[in-house]
């Protein structure tokens, strides 16, 4: 728009000359008074002090020598009061008249374009003047003032406004000590003193630094609007002739010598391009979520580099690397971008969210696009947030997700627990118990691996403590149902929970080595942790569902290793019907839990049908006696091993331990004996000497010699009493407990006959 409205009645009113509205009237000029600001209208722009371009306005004009040189003009006020009359017709305009009027006829209202500056004519805006042609080649050649430098800048005539800062420049360093200007005595209707003196020096020296900030400014609003265009920008190539410019200016300015140099405008162009960058991703503020911002910032990035490879890097040289400074310019800044949403507090899912698109969807999207992926690549730009900020997410979507699901998996435990006294099925409780809760834990281990690896293993690692936390309350709520004493006696519904709540075992063991097998250092612990838990509740779920099978089975084996044995099979045959029978309630167990009650069954019938025979209830008195027992033990153990085959029992190694009692009472060797019980030592460690000195006796061996030379060959294999014994599972002889033995007199006691004694007479 023009800087001064056009007065009415044209140039034809008045006889003006060239359409100057103040030609031919000088208080005109003077009621029109004006400031640096006032007139370009950038006041503000300039850091509140553009009035100070120039100096004061309002000053009396300087007088020029026109015998002197031709000097640099001066931005004085457009009129001064009493101006002498022989200037008030003729004479050269002052610059800050040719600024207002310079234009006069082609600029109009309109802003002018960006690509006005290009032109050599243009910098005076003496387009339809009719003194056009060389006198205006000859004053853009001379120096202009600092008004007309602005307006230069306004209308991006870059160059030659660069051209002119520097020779400004140049000026103040050669005449650092210009005595102050003339101040012009106060007029008495302005009611204000006169303005202090203000040296020459001084005051082009900040006319030089405003005018660089004001070349700057359209300078970086030039380098971020060609962004935005998405096409070619013409005056970028007058941004690359300014910074070329400064450059030489530079060269020719060694550090120290001129305040100011070197201005390292390259570097500032790097600054530039990166705030831009900053803005333009600043601007992306789609509706939606994060999701839908993350989305929008990875589109914004591929297209303005887009922009960049296609429009805007061409216009630098080569040297400049444009498309490297651009790409670091927008990596930083979507990295800026994505460190002030990770301080945000974010729920769990856009925790996650944040997590897996900096680790996969911003390599895949942005860096593996086909047009601007291998422009990033090339730069080795490294990741978008630091290693530490990571990690501070992962453990604060870990935390949160421990914390989430805790509250979950204790709720759905409370939920169970209290439908347990109801007829619920097995296939209710692992539907309703089991899945529930590792579906919880699921969706969490399935999530965080396809962020990267390393924190899929954290995660399960810290889900793994969740779940030893879970079972270990589990455990403790089964062994509160199922065995609290002074509950109600067991009813016909306990079996069926017993076998639904030893179900839920293994999904829950299932999913324990799942994540342990992520290969945390530290999961080995909880993960014994978590199957001792497991073992515990199958344990207590198997004594519930066997308790009522063995007060049956009771009577019947207070029956073996009798007289009676020896010549009836009822007994034996009516404990493996029971056997039998109960196993046909088994059939709901789940494989897993059913092969550990079946092992844990086929060693406790095998207990109880051994304790008889170490109790000492049939002493074999010769070999005959001992062969028959010994053929009797084989006939049934046969029959036992065959019954927990088809049950399908994970114990075999159960299986011999009738056959090595069996031996030692049919064999008459004591070497044989020996190595007999060396070899039951071998298959049974918890075996102790009162164990086989329960069974010499059994046998008939009475003799101190051979008895001690049997039981040495414990001792020799060192099986002490004090000794620890395998594990549980491997255990067998330790819970029988052998009786104590007798020891004897060397020697027969005589019998004694006491005196009969008579029966007292009554007193007389």
């Amino acid at each position: 728009m023009p800087l001064l409205r056009r007065p009415p009645g044209g140039a034809a009113e008045g006889g003006q000359e060239d359409g100057d509205p103040f030609a031919t009237n000088p208080e005109s000029r003077r009621r029109r008074r004006a400031t640096l600001g006032g007139l370009v209208g950038l006041g503000g722009h300039l850091g509140g002090h553009l009035g100070q371009l120039g100096g004061p306005f309002g000053r009396a004009r300087r007088p020029r020598d026109s015998a002197g040189p031709r000097g640099r003009r001066r931005s004085e006020d457009s009129g001064v009061p009493r101006r002498p009359p022989e200037e008030a017709g003729g004479g050269k305009r002052g610059s800050l008249l040719r600024l207002a009027l310079g234009t006069w006829g082609q600029r109009g209202t309109e802003k002018p374009s960006p690509g006005e500056g290009q032109a050599g004519d243009s910098a005076d805006g003496a387009g339809q003047r009719p003194e056009s042609g060389g006198k205006d080649k000859d004053r853009d050649r001379e120096p202009l003032s600092v008004l007309e430098i602005l307006e230069l800048i306004q209308r991006r005539d870059l160059v030659a406004a660069d051209a002119q800062i520097i020779a400004l420049e140049a000026e103040c360093a050669l005449s650092p000590s210009r005595p102050p200007s003339p101040c012009p005595p106060s007029s008495p209707s302005s009611g204000s003193p006169p303005p202090s003196p203000v040296p020459a020096g001084g005051r082009r020296a900040r006319d030089v630094a405003l005018l660089y900030r004001a070349l700057l400014a359209q300078l970086w609003a030039v380098v971020a609007e060609a962004v935005a265009a998405g096409q070619a920008v013409a005056p970028l190539r007058a941004v690359v002739a300014v910074l070329e410019q400064e450059e030489a200016a530079d060269a020719r300015s060694p550090p120290g010598t001129r305040p100011g140099r070197p201005r390292a405008l390259r570097r500032r162009w790097h600054e530039a391009v990166a705030r831009a960058a900053s803005e333009r991703l600043a601007q992306v503020a789609p509706a939606g979520g994060l999701g839908a911002r993350l989305a929008a910032l990875a589109a914004r990035v591929v297209g303005d580099l887009g922009v960049v490879r296609s429009h805007v890097a061409p216009a630098y040289p080569p040297e400049y690397g444009a498309l490297g400074v651009y790409a670091r310019g927008y990596h930083r800044a979507l990295a800026q971008q994505l460190r002030a949403l990770a301080q945000r507090p974010l729920p769990v899912p856009e925790l996650y969210l944040l997590l897996d698109w900096h680790s996969n969807a911003y390599p895949r999207e942005v860096l593996g696009h086909p047009e601007v992926g291998a422009l990033l690549r090339a730069q080795e730009l490294g990741p978008l947030l630091p290693p530490e900020t990571q990690r501070d997410l992962e453990s604060s979507c870990i935390a949160a997700v421990k914390a989430k699901v805790e509250v979950a998996v204790a709720q759905e435990l409370q939920l169970s627990e209290d439908t347990w006294p109801e007829d619920v099925t097995s296939q209710d409780m692992e539907e309703g118990l089991a899945m529930r809760v590792t579906g919880l834990l699921r969706a969490h281990v399935d999530r965080a691996p396809q962020v990267t690896p390393e924190f899929g293993r954290e995660m399960a690692h810290s889900l793994l403590g969740v779940l030893v936390a879970f079972l270990h309350s589990f455990q403790r709520k089964v062994e509160r149902f199922l065995e609290a004493p002074g509950e109600v006696p067991p009813t016909d519904s306990t079996p069926g929970r017993a076998i639904a709540l030893a179900n839920c075992c293994p999904p829950f063991r299932a999913f324990a080595e799942r994540l342990a097998q992520f290969g945390h250092p530290e999961s080995e612990e909880p993960r014994r942790q978590a199957h001792a838990a497991l073992d515990r509740v199958t344990r207590i779920c198997g004594h519930v569902l066997t308790r009522r099978l063995f007060e049956d089975l009771k009577p019947y084996f207070s029956k073996l290793m009798k007289r009676k044995w020896l010549t009836s099979s009822d007994a034996f045959d009516a404990i493996v019907m029971l056997i039998t029978s109960f196993a046909q309630t088994l059939r709901p167990l789940h494989p897993e839990p059913h092969q550990v009650l079946v092992s844990e069954l086929h060693r406790r019938v095998l207990i109880e049908y051994v304790r008889p025979l170490l109790q000492g209830r049939l002493v074999c008195a010769s070999a005959k006696a001992r062969a028959r027992v010994a053929a009797r033990l084989g006939d049934e153990a046969r029959q036992l091993r065959e019954l927990f085959t088809r049950l399908d029992s994970a114990s075999p190694w159960l299986d011999s331990v009738v056959p090595r009692l069996r031996e030692l009472l049919v064999l008459e060797d004591t070497a044989a004996l020996q190595m007999e019980v060396g070899a039951l030592a071998r298959d049974f460690p918890d075996v102790r000497r009162r164990h086989v000195a329960a069974l010499l006796d059994a046998r008939g061996l009475r003799a101190q010699g051979p008895r001690r030379e049997i039981l040495g060959v414990l001792q020799d294999l060192g099986g002490s009493e004090a000794e620890p014994g395998p594990p549980r599972h491997r255990t067998f002889f330790s819970e029988l407990p052998a009786p104590r033995p007798v020891r004897c007199l060397p020697f027969h006691l005589p019998r004694l006959r006491l005196p009969r004694r008579s029966p007292a007479r009554p007193p007389p």
